[in-house]
């Protein structure tokens, strides 16, 4: 893939610590939509807010904007400086973290394009990544503005597509990786029928993680607080059949977040059933791996649910989602016939 092998291992060490970055984005920006955080920055500040605020005066200033939203009066009213500043510095941690992340994909690219050391379908591969990661920058403010003028939260619509492209790059940036390691060039939209199975498992996945930011978004997972069934019933019984496609409506995101993850969990035991009955002993471990995830991903959501939406249980079924993405690409890469 590298046109000189000598900044091998200079390529392979800048995508794993941006694999990392953004796996620790993706972890602080969950907590900070589960700590109400996302809010306590009412301005965009690309350049203004590297630096946090070093005076009173200035935290005076960030309170006051604060104080301007309704998620301010009418939800935390009471909420005193030292409240504030915590809130502040989650969300301060999240644009950072996204500053760090522009500069450490942007510079060294920059730096690997002057070497001359890219072929063209790496460079038009990571040239999409930078893409991304501007269209996350907007699309972050995007989410922000939604819940400054007449909501207290940020819409979950919008929560969802800033999850999703995130994911995006993350999944992206590891395709690269898992390519440079294998001495490859295995393409992620492969069109052969073997590995329909797994495509259509990591459908499923994505399609998870966006109802998992409607349940974030609408704080879904503070209702119906029992498994298996909702407070006794299957279906939630504040829902109509007419009302079954309100993704708005929080004991609907939930049912389906719910039922998508069993189908997950059933459709991995046929992938697995497949994998071990065609005898594709290279796929045993990673199957393996990527089972295991699927079952802890599946208890810390039932936990998250009987323990009253608990913030480190939560924080940890988000975290856990990072890794079954990864195990569920590797699986997928490695499935691949070259």
């Amino acid at each position: 893939m590298l046109k000189n092998n000598n900044y091998n291992r200079i390529f392979q060490i800048w995508l794993i610590t941006l694999v990392i970055l953004v796996g620790l984005i993706i972890t602080v920006g969950g907590l900070t939509r589960l700590t109400d955080s996302g809010l306590s920055i009412t301005e965009w500040e690309l350049f203004k807010g590297i630096f946090p605020p070093t005076s009173s005066v200035e935290w005076l200033q960030y309170f006051d904007s604060y104080k301007k939203i309704p998620q301010y009066f009418l939800l935390n009213n009471n909420m005193t400086l030292s409240e504030f500043k915590i809130i502040f510095l989650w969300e301060y941690s999240h644009r950072l973290l996204a500053r760090i992340i522009g500069i450490l994909f942007l510079l060294p690219f920059i730096f690997f394009l002057l070497v001359n050391i890219l072929n063209k379908n790496l460079i038009t591969q990571l040239r999409n990544i930078l893409v991304l990661i501007l269209i996350q920058g907007s699309v972050g403010w995007f989410m922000v503005k939604s819940g400054l003028v007449e909501n207290t939260s940020v819409s979950h619509y919008r929560l969802a597509i800033h999850l999703i492209i995130a994911f995006s790059i993350l999944v992206s940036l590891v395709w690269i990786l898992l390519n440079l390691l294998n001495k490859n060039e295995k393409k992620f939209f492969h069109l052969d029928k073997s590995t329909i199975t797994i495509k259509f498992l990591l459908t499923l996945l994505f399609l998870q993680i966006v109802l998992g930011a409607f349940v974030s978004g609408l704080d879904a997972g503070k209702i119906y607080q029992t498994w298996p069934m909702m407070n006794g019933n299957y279906f939630p019984n504040d829902v109509t059949p007419y009302s079954l496609l309100d993704f708005s409506n929080p004991s609907i995101v939930q049912f389906f977040h719910r039922n998508i993850a069993y189908l997950i969990f059933f459709f991995t035991i046929y992938l697995g059933f497949n994998i071990f009955k065609k005898k594709e002993i290279n796929l045993y471990a990673n199957f393996l791996f990527f089972f295991l995830f699927i079952l802890v991903q599946i208890i810390l959501g039932i936990l998250v649910l009987i323990s009253g939406s608990n913030i480190y249980l939560a924080s940890m079924h988000q975290i856990s989602s990072i890794f079954l993405i990864l195990t569920g690409v590797i699986l997928y890469y490695h499935s691949i016939k070259s």
